[in-house]
């Protein structure tokens, strides 16, 4: 091993990629293939979105103790007490569903153009050797950088609960030379990759088994890759609770914020059972929530004429948002009957089975988009309560141009035929804001 480790490798710029095709390349992940060197944030989002608050608050305070651990003792130790405490007693199935619609969206802005150009020239079979559990980076490795085969620390499940023991199987934390171990058998039998790339000292002994050795120098200002060049999925919303990575600084601002943030919660929530909806816009500003209406609010229907308005779901607040950006009280589905005769109703474009538009009715796109400096704002009561924690929220209304009558049709044929029409164009108008908001591309 110590001849391995004092190998020295050349800087990853020095790596020509010209007639890479057909050859093999195994990769780090954090501080390689990802500007972040840190594993902290991504474990901080599992934690949250699978054991809650307080499982991410117990992370938060354990977390000088893992940075002492990883620094002086050994960086097998401090790793391995991290996945004891974001992990242990978590159902195996809620880590999967975090890492595989949670953690792509923050890994995805974090890719090394540098790494990555490499990476990605190297067809024939791409690896990532990672200390991280392979449960969580797996889909976003396969999914997303095109990687074949992901060797990652595994994680001890009691087949009884199928919960997470917070330990760790097989050889342990993948670390140092059991990286190079696990490499060895990924390929016995085969000739080892052409091109290993690593980021530490500890990543030698995997990069001396392969023909070329490149390091990836510390850079937190590294050029990186736009998500929209990586293979993942084109989406719309971050699925996380937060709105920003959460590295131990902005995690510790965080739970600094939430007691107070929970009373101004609170108050948000109570103002429409206390406020008409005409003067609603103007309270919730002086609290610091802003809905902002984009478009032209349609007038009132005139007699017994029926307008669906038809929007995208983004928290449990939608129909009150809609309502204000109005500036009077609306119908929502949960409200409708045959018995409705005319009036403004709020439907969504995701419940299509509850969408029935029939000759005569006008519809109305409405594009929903929630923002917060903290907190995203997702559906269910605990998530409305977070995103309404943000010092700062705005609630984007847009409303689009009503479709022609013709759209309005009779039977579930039309109604499946109207409801793909306005997805589209919600999905065009709301990819079009969230690419002009900042801290949602950074994030």
């Amino acid at each position: 091993m110590g001849k391995e480790k004092r190998k020295k490798f050349p800087a990853i710029w020095k790596c020509d990629t010209k007639g890479r095709e057909g050859q093999v390349v195994a990769a780090d992940l954090d501080g390689t293939l990802l500007v972040g060197r840190s594993s902290f944030p991504y474990f901080m989002l599992v934690a949250m979105e699978a054991g809650g608050i307080l499982r991410g608050l117990l992370l938060l305070l354990t977390s000088p103790m893992i940075l002492f651990l990883y620094r002086l003792i050994s960086e097998s130790a401090g790793i391995h007490l991290m996945i004891f405490v974001a992990l242990s007693g978590l159902r195996i199935g809620d880590i999967e569903a975090a890492a595989a619609v949670v953690l792509p969206r923050f890994y995805a802005t974090d890719v090394r153009a540098d790494s990555w150009r490499v990476f990605r020239a190297c067809t024939r079979r791409r690896v990532v050797v990672t200390a991280n559990p392979t449960v969580m980076v797996e889909p976003f490795v396969k999914g997303w950088l095109g990687g074949d085969v992901v060797l990652g620390t595994e994680l001890m499940v009691n087949r009884w609960t199928g919960r997470a023991t917070g330990f760790v199987g097989g050889v342990g934390v993948l670390v140092a030379e059991r990286k190079r171990d696990a490499l060895r058998r990924e390929f016995a039998g085969d000739k080892m990759p052409e091109i290993g790339l690593g980021d530490r000292d500890t990543d030698h002994d995997f990069m001396a088994l392969c023909k070329e050795g490149y390091m990836v120098p510390p850079n937190r200002r590294a050029e990186r890759v736009a998500p929209d060049q990586l293979r993942g999925p084109a989406t719309i919303f971050s699925a996380s609770r937060f709105s920003r990575r959460p590295n131990p600084q902005t995690a510790l601002l965080i739970f600094l914020w939430v007691p107070l943030g929970f009373l101004l919660s609170l108050l948000r929530l109570l103002l429409p059972y206390v406020v008409p909806r005409y003067f609603l816009r103007q309270c919730y500003r002086l609290t610091g929530f802003n809905i902002t209406v984009r478009g032209n609010p349609p007038p009132r229907p005139v007699g017994s004429q029926r307008r669906l308005l038809v929007c995208n779901r983004r928290t449990t607040l939608d129909p009150v948002a809609v309502s204000s950006a109005l500036g009077r009280a609306v119908s929502s589905v949960a409200d409708y009957s045959a018995q409705l005769r005319g009036g403004d109703v709020i439907f969504f474009a995701e419940e299509s089975s509850t969408f029935l538009p029939k000759v005569g009715d006008r519809i109305l796109p409405v594009a929903i988009n929630a923002q917060g400096e903290l907190f995203n704002g997702r559906r269910g009561f605990v998530d409305l309560v977070f995103y309404l924690m943000n010092p700062r929220p705005v609630y984007e209304v847009t409303f689009l141009d009503e479709l022609p009558e013709k759209w309005a049709g009779e039977g579930a044929s039309s109604a499946k035929e109207v409801v793909g029409r306005v997805q589209q164009l919600l999905a065009k108008t709301l990819d079009v804001q969230l690419s002009q908001v900042p801290h949602l591309k950074k994030s």
